[in-house]
């Protein structure tokens, strides 16, 4: 009989950041650096969020996500 191995979490997996809880506010700053902008953003866990929806918000400098309604605002800090 083979014994039975667990794998062990890699050194990878903790360098990475954890992942932010999609729709947890209603409101969001981003900047240049965020574009293109998609709701859920990028570093959000996907699985209990709505599909990945792109945002229009250069132009107005807001946006608002027609899934979950949360709110984008750009900011143009330096």
């Amino acid at each position: 009989m083979t014994p039975m191995v667990t794998p062990k979490a890699s050194s990878i997996a903790a360098a990475e950041p954890a992942l932010v809880q999609p729709n947890a506010e209603n409101h969001y700053d981003v900047t240049l650096a965020d574009l293109p902008l998609s709701c859920p953003m990028p570093g959000m866990h996907l699985w209990n969020s709505h599909p990945k929806v792109y945002l229009a918000i250069e132009e107005t400098g807001s946006a608002k996500c027609p899934y979950c309604g949360a709110t984008y605002a750009l900011t143009r800090g330096r």
